[in-house]
């Protein structure tokens, strides 16, 4: 049975955003995956250095550095996840109101471009937030390895 006619119009109207979804969706579980292994560091941290509490040292110092980095990771990339699930419904927005408006033949194309704009910055500074992140993260290493070659 073939479509109608304005079926494979609103399809094609649709796929766009869709591919946008499925990009947000990758980037909230790999965001999601970092978030873990960020809080797993700071939880190993702070055993270390409740361990090392009893006595002041440099290891003590550093591991203070070490969970002060951890922590504005963590921070960070919940502020990207919770950027890039707005994201998403934002983009599912735009989707349903671009079914909706061609179903019932509206003119009101204006809020499909606002939608697709917002989605677009939102992303754009999600983007933002996990390259502040990813910096933070190679600091944190350099620290760390600078840490490690003086106590040589």
């Amino acid at each position: 049975m073939p479509l109608p006619a304005g079926t494979l119009s609103i399809l094609s109207d649709m796929f766009a955003p869709a591919v946008l979804v499925s990009a947000c969706g990758s980037l909230i579980l790999t965001t999601s995956q970092r978030l873990s292994r960020s809080l797993d560091r700071q939880r190993a941290v702070a055993h270390s250095l409740r361990h090392h509490q009893r006595q002041a040292s440099p290891e003590q110092a550093h591991l203070k550095r070490q969970l002060s980095f951890a922590a504005r990771r963590a921070r960070l990339l919940q502020q990207a996840m919770t950027v890039l699930h707005l994201t998403l419904g934002v983009f599912i927005a735009s989707i349903l109101s671009i079914g909706v408006f061609e179903l019932t033949h509206s003119a009101a194309t204006w809020l499909i471009s606002a939608l697709s704009v917002l989605g677009a910055g939102l992303l754009l500074y999600a983007s933002l937030l996990l390259i502040r992140e990813s910096r933070l993260a190679v600091a944190d290493v350099a620290e760390e390895t600078a840490y490690l070659l003086e106590a040589e």
